[in-house]
């Protein structure tokens, strides 16, 4: 998977620092998680081509995580798009895009499908033959889901110095072989799987941890992710504030890291009353040292 941060500040946008968006590529195929202010332009900037999105994740209805998806849908009308969008978000958000593209006379040119996320525990909302998406509840001030990407199991690889002494053995077994099953001679002769392919790679895991106060309840749906991004908007000073406006402190963050056991932990969705995010970066490395600052551009290959 590779991960690009396109933005990672909370609410107030500034010149080089944008609100929350993100873009992963998982199985060749990018997917875009919140929308903020700005998100197209920064697709732009690092070199991820539009046509290549087809589905778009929304967290929350609150403007810093939405407010670019507008501006992204009509401008994939202006250039004529025609492949199919799928777009995953509460419920309220249909009307919402319905009425502004009413008002603004704006009519797409392809086909837009919404996919209302809702609901407790882990739920499945997308599942292809490339990679599966869960949303789950987080704990915030408005309804709130994470979701969790997680790749499906390669098919094995073939050994072809293995392979090769067997003469028998033509293109056309290859598919079973990859499949996992074993090869049969004409004389009945059973060849293990094992001995003509190598292991696949383990699938991997991405969670995305939007805007949420401490909930410890989470862990089990991220258990043992890869790469987790998990909002940390204030430091262990102002945890007061964090519990007033349900968001969580950079130790928060890594404490749920902790739990899980993820492989690695992304800070992000940082106050802009903290100049230097290297408190928030220091703080959360106490608890748990796997754990790196976002930033805009950050890229992430796991």
């Amino acid at each position: 998977m590779e991960l690009r941060i396109l933005g990672c500040h909370s609410a107030t946008p500034k010149p080089d620092e944008y609100p929350t968006s993100q873009a992963l590529l998982v199985k060749n195929q990018w997917i875009v998680i919140d929308a903020g202010e700005g998100m197209q332009v920064q697709l732009r900037r690092y070199g991820i081509k539009f046509g290549r999105i087809k589905n778009i994740f929304i967290s929350h209805l609150h403007g810093d995580h939405l407010y670019g998806l507008f501006g992204f849908l009509s401008t994939l009308r202006l250039l004529n798009r025609q492949t199919e969008m799928h777009l995953y978000a509460p419920a309220e958000l249909e009307d919402l895009l319905n009425h502004v593209f009413r008002t603004t006379q704006v009519e797409l040119s392809f086909p837009l499908f919404f996919r209302p996320v809702s609901g407790n525990g882990l739920k499945l909302i997308l599942d292809n033959d490339k990679f599966s998406v869960h949303s789950f509840p987080l704990k915030h001030r408005i309804q709130t889901h994470g979701f969790l990407v997680s790749e499906k199991p390669a098919p094995r690889k073939l050994n072809m110095n293995a392979i090769k002494q067997y003469p028998e053995i033509g293109i056309w077994a290859y598919h079973n072989l990859k499949a996992g099953k074993d090869f049969v001679t004409e004389e009945g002769k059973i060849i293990p799987n094992e001995e003509l392919t190598l292991p696949p790679p383990r699938p991997r895991k991405y969670a995305y941890c939007s805007d949420t106060a401490y909930y410890p309840d989470i862990v089990p749906y991220i258990k043992g992710a890869d790469v987790l991004y998990h909002e940390a908007t204030f430091s262990d000073e102002d945890k007061d504030l964090a519990e007033k406006t349900m968001h969580s402190t950079a130790r928060q963050a890594a404490q749920i890291a902790k739990q899980a056991q993820v492989g690695k932990l992304i800070i992000g969705h940082f106050s802009s009353r903290y100049r230097d995010t290297n408190i928030l970066l220091k703080e959360a490395r106490e608890v748990f040292p796997q754990t790196e600052l976002a930033y805009e551009g950050k890229q992430v290959i796991f």
